[in-house]
């Protein structure tokens, strides 16, 4: 008899049912996408670095290497497996040109370094994860230019500097455990050792070496970090670890899974409250059916039993619709996974793990329906059949006094007076808009933020016009000498400021040695918002970046010793600052330095106004080549790029679903409510009121409640939502991202679709007043 009940329903309730499965499958389908998303992150980046086998520590360093000292050490140390080191050939971007194009990449943001494949361990992969052979005359470049430029294998990169030329034919797009993501400003290209050999011998390059180590265990690289660091070894360039390496990789898609973890978590709780007003809906339709049952007999037990079979079994059909959607869509959310790192081989467990988030949302329904179910407990057979409807309407008579009203509509007062009257009814409608609001808003705002240019505040930089990086190169120290006086002489610049970054001895809590990056300037120029205190503005002071303070266990007003010179200078610290460059481990202070042990300078430029940026970014490329020019907006661009398409493909899918969400949702309240006031607009047609008069109550409620969930909504998304995505940044050195809202999207168009979609939603629905309340007329 349930069988025949339940299957009778369903096809009397085809409207409601669809809605309700449609929201649990939506559930389900978050769920088990968000978590096979970061399933297949963890299983493909384990994998990935299996296949290249990741170095533990990588030692970079610009000049002469002295690799007896090295292989001294390595000899010596117990914690080292395998050591190497990396011979690479840095060639400036305006060299190379990449397919049929005749521009060069001098534009570009990236420093290419030209390799050979590695023999021991970090390996350079080819598509299969599978270290790459290059044959003579045959290149392998990143997988990033193949999707910055649209290349296919058969294209060609071509080198040329005055008489040389070297043309080579794209073989494969590598992947490299160290410099895959984009984030990572480094490039390497591989190229078979004749070809290498050949290009060295040109000079029309700069050499730089990774020394690099595998260790018997990855948890001790920190042990061997400072070990290294102690020696007398090369170390004139940044050190980076296999936990940074890890961190950097996961960056761009374990960001966008949080963010649809976010966006799951959210619309569970909605999914819940929508299923919570689809079965007050369809229990409102059925009060007099329920009120026949308990007059026949049939016991409350037996009762809720029916109905719960029909929300188990939808429970149960909508989750696993939504699991096997997942499957479908998966692909779509791990494309950047697969491209970047490789298709992960997944086990029967891999997939069970997202399953098992299915079952429990479907586990979370099933107690919210026995939840929910027990309000018709206590259901009399004699109110339901004599009401035809649950009496809970609420008494709304005393506030808000119709003869109180004098300047406004009457459709609208009552409106307004029904939500005052109901507004614990409307609240819940009111919830969901917020929440919905803020889906909506939160990752438009984020992508907006990263878009903006002032993002570059987060990358331990000012805002300026451009910027001129010039990194280790033979005679490096005169080249920055003629650059500061070119630059003096040049009358177009509004203002510059140089900043040079190098490396200093500091003790840490445990009185052991460590190094630190150091970048020394006038801070007042080009300044940064710092999150406590302020720049260092004399000597004795220092800044520090988020991750070093918190690493270091400093706050502002503390102290740090410092080798100087041989000397050791204690340093007050001034105040922190958010970098998610280098590791996010920076520090900013007024030292003098030793140009032999400089790493980089990098001088940012404001120019005057009606100064053309393309026209100075070309003469400067040529005038102080090698030195890399880049305009500050395209630096974001290209260092972010990859991140931004994630966020974009993200956020239009956030911004489907909450207008989805909204729409589905107001549905069910007005069918739901009209439901409930069917005798109320029965009087009311009675009393003279036509359709359209009562149908503009029902949109006056809709368009507050709309107001108000966008208001609080946006409210939300720029304290709460603030907040998330700064917790997210903390784990790579932003801890305080302020949102750089875009006005007319924020507050205009996100607003304005939000209406539209609820108001619509409810002038649809509002059609069907004329059937409820004749429905009661004709039964009087």
């Amino acid at each position: 008899m349930i069988g025949r009940m339940l299957k009778n329903d369903l096809a009397r309730n085809k409207i409601i049912t669809a809605t309700l499965f449609l929201f649990i499958m939506m559930a389900a389908l978050l769920v088990s996408s968000a978590v096979g998303m970061i399933t297949e992150l963890a299983g493909a980046m384990n994998q990935f670095f299996q296949a290249g086998e990741a170095p533990h520590f990588v030692q970079m360093h610009a000049g002469d290497l002295n690799q007896q000292q090295v292989d001294d050490f390595t000899a010596g140390n117990p914690l080292v497996e395998k050591q190497q080191t990396v011979e690479m050939i840095n060639i400036d971007n305006s060299l190379l040109y990449f397919g049929n194009s005749d521009e060069s990449e001098k534009n570009s943001v990236m420093e290419v370094s030209f390799v050979t494949q590695n023999q021991d361990f970090d390996f350079l992969l080819d598509q299969g994860n599978q270290p790459v052979n290059i044959e003579p005359g045959a290149v392998g470049i990143p997988i990033l230019y193949r999707q910055r430029f649209d290349l296919e294998t058969g294209d060609t990169l071509r080198i040329e500097k005055d008489a040389f030329t070297m043309e080579l034919v794209i073989a494969e797009f590598i992947r490299d455990v160290q410099m895959n993501p984009s984030v990572v400003s480094s490039k390497r290209i591989v190229i078979n050792e004749a070809d290498w050999q050949q290009l060295k011998a040109s000079g029309i390059g700069q050499q730089e070496y990774l020394v690099e180590f595998l260790l018997h265990d990855a948890a001790q690289e920190g042990e061997f970090q400072q070990q290294y660091l102690q020696e007398d070894l090369p170390q004139k360039g940044p050190a980076v670890t296999f936990t940074l390496i890890r961190m950097v990789n996961a960056l761009t898609d374990g960001l966008v899974a949080m963010v649809m973890i976010m966006v799951s978590l959210l619309l569970i709780v909605i999914a819940l409250i929508c299923l919570r007003f689809t079965m007050l809906a369809t229990l409102e339709e059925d009060y007099r059916e329920i009120g026949v049952m308990k007059a026949i007999g049939i016991h409350p037990k037996d009762i809720r039993r029916l109905y719960l079979t029909k929300y188990r079994f939808m429970a149960f059909t909508a989750s696993a619709c939504g699991y096997l959607a997942s499957l479908w869509i998966h692909p779509l959310l791990t494309n950047n996974i697969s491209t970047y790192m490789g298709s992960f081989r997944q086990t029967a467990l891999h997939r069970l793990i997202p399953l098992a988030g299915v079952m429990v949302v479907a586990a979370i329904v099933i107690f919210f329906c026995r939840r929910v179910l027990k309000k018709f407990t206590n259901i009399t057979a004699v109110e339901a059949l004599r009401l035809g409807r649950s009496p809970d309407l609420g008494n709304s008579s005393r506030i808000m006094p119709l003869r109180k009203n004098r300047l406004m509509d009457t459709n609208v007062y009552l409106g307004l007076r029904d939500i005052a009257g109901r507004f614990r009814l409307f609240g819940v409608l009111g919830i969901v808009l917020i929440l919905c609001s803020f889906i909506l808003i939160v990752p438009i705002n984020f992508l907006s933020t990263v878009k903006s240019p002032t993002f570059v505040n987060y990358m331990g930089a000012g805002r300026s016009d451009l910027r001129i990086d010039l990194r280790q190169t033979d005679n490096i120290q005169e080249r920055y000498q003629e650059m500061q006086a070119t630059l003096r002489q040049d009358q177009d610049i509004e203002t510059h400021a140089v900043f040079v970054t190098s490396q200093y001895n500091y003790l840490n809590n445990e009185g052991e040695t460590e190094k630190v990056t150091v970048e020394t300037g006038d801070f007042s120029q080009f300044p940064l918002t710092y999150l406590q205190g302020q720049a260092p503005e004399r000597e004795g002071e220092i800044a520090l970046s988020y991750l070093n303070a918190r690493e270091m266990e400093k706050q502002v007003g503390d102290t740090l010793a410092l080798t100087v010179d041989e000397d050791e200078q204690t340093l007050t610290v001034t105040g922190i600052y958010q970098d998610v460059t280098n590791g996010g481990k920076t520090a900013k202070a007024m030292l003098p330095h030793d140009p032999l042990e400089v790493q980089w300078y990098v001088v940012n430029l404001d120019m005057k106004p009606g100064v053309d940026l393309s026209t100075k970014m070309e003469e400067y490329s040529q005038v102080f080549y090698p030195a890399k020019v880049v305009g500050m907006d395209d630096y974001v661009q290209q260092t972010f790029g990859e991140t931004i398409t994630q966020l974009q493909k993200i956020t239009l899918l956030t911004v489907l679903v909450a207008v989805v969400i909204s729409m589905l949702m107001t549905a069910l309240f007005f069918k739901m409510l009209l439901t409930k006031d069917a005798a109320n607009m029965a009087i009311m047609r009675m009393l003279g009121f036509s359709i359209a008069q009562i149908r503009r109550q029902y949109m006056t409620r809709a368009l507050v409640m709309v107001a108000i969930g966008i208001l609080l909504g946006t409210l939300a998304a720029a304290t709460l939502g603030q907040q998330f995505i700064s917790l997210l940044g903390s784990f790579s050195g932003a801890s305080e991202i302020q949102f750089i809202v875009n006005p007319v999207i924020a507050y205009i168009l996100c607003p304005l679709l939000l209406t539209a979609a609820v108001l619509g939603t409810t002038w649809v629905s509002s059609r069907t007043i004329h059937e409820k309340s004749s429905l009661i007329l004709g039964a009087e």
